[in-house]
């Protein structure tokens, strides 16, 4: 009988047994933080274990000693990696304290100036799949029956998220049935249309919403002013160093009144604090200068 040798495991095979050391696990945690100041605490090592598995088998690679050597030299595999390391977790309505300040103290004054000819513009940042937005859509069309208003080209709301898939999400506006029960039901009639097993958010809606990808700590492509922004939990991923630049960003960007709200466990530190004054929980308005 003729022995031979056994066949070597494949790459898929180690990946998916690939033990994730300390080491690595810092060395990716450092680069997320260096791609999206996103900080990475030791306790997500079985998330980051199970999340990028798939990379390296996708890679043909089995250690992650060798995923790492990969994302330090390949810009676009960096990117991928930051969006399978970013969670992208909401839903419609979500904190609706925030949507009720918005509708009974900030959205009179913004049909005023959309029905002035004046431009009117919201940003959700950190948007995910869209859900806040098309929240917020909402909730200006609740202004009355006659939604011309919104439809004239006044009105834009800009939906931003570091994960291109997310924002992809945002473009088609297509949700399933789990993800549009926290809709009111005058709303889901009125806005949403059914598509077998899923629901379309109405092209008027959809109109208003321009979704692109954005790193929050890169350049902004963006030179007006906002009247409104929401980044709502976002900044629970980031130290307070970064917080507090980010903060400082989102303020400049406001127009003096305009409104900024952040997540119900998040708080304004740094510069931004001397510019804002607490409207309501988690809500902040910008002081004239």
């Amino acid at each position: 009988m003729i022995e031979t040798a056994a066949p070597e495991a494949s790459a898929s095979a180690l990946a998916a047994g690939a033990a994730l050391d300390p080491a690595e696990f810092r060395a990716i945690a450092a680069i997320l933080h260096e791609e999206a100041r996103i900080r990475l605490p030791e306790s997500k090592v079985t998330l980051v274990h199970s999340r990028l598995s798939r990379r390296l088998r996708d890679h043909g690679l089995g250690h992650f000693r060798d995923y790492v050597a990969l994302v330090r030299r390949d810009a676009a595999e960096r990117a991928v990696m930051v969006e399978a390391l970013t969670t992208n977790h909401t839903h419609f309505f979500r904190e609706q304290h925030h949507f009720d300040h918005l509708r009974t103290h900030v959205l009179p004054t913004l049909r005023q100036r959309a029905e002035a000819g004046q431009p009117v513009r919201i940003w959700s940042a950190g948007c995910s799949t869209g859900e806040e937005v098309y929240s917020i859509a909402m909730t200006l069309a609740e202004a009355g029956p006659d939604t011309g208003w919104l439809s004239r080209g006044h009105v834009k709301l800009l939906a931003t998220d570091i994960a291109p898939q997310a924002v992809a999400a945002v473009a088609r506006g297509v949700y399933d049935e789990t993800a549009v029960r926290p809709i009111p039901p005058a709303h889901r009639a009125r806005w949403l249309h059914a598509e077998g097993a899923e629901h379309r958010i109405a092209d008027e809606l959809r109109a208003l919403v321009t979704a692109r990808p954005l790193n929050l700590f890169a350049d902004w492509p963006m030179r007006q002013q906002y009247d409104a922004i929401f980044c709502r939990n976002v900044m629970i991923y980031f130290d307070d160093t970064a917080k507090a630049e980010l903060e400082a960003r989102l303020v400049g960007l406001l127009r003096p009144g305009g409104h900024l709200y952040i997540g119900h466990s998040e708080r304004l530190i740094g510069p931004a604090t001397a510019a804002m004054r607490s409207v309501a929980q988690t809500a902040y308005v910008k002081e004239a200068a």
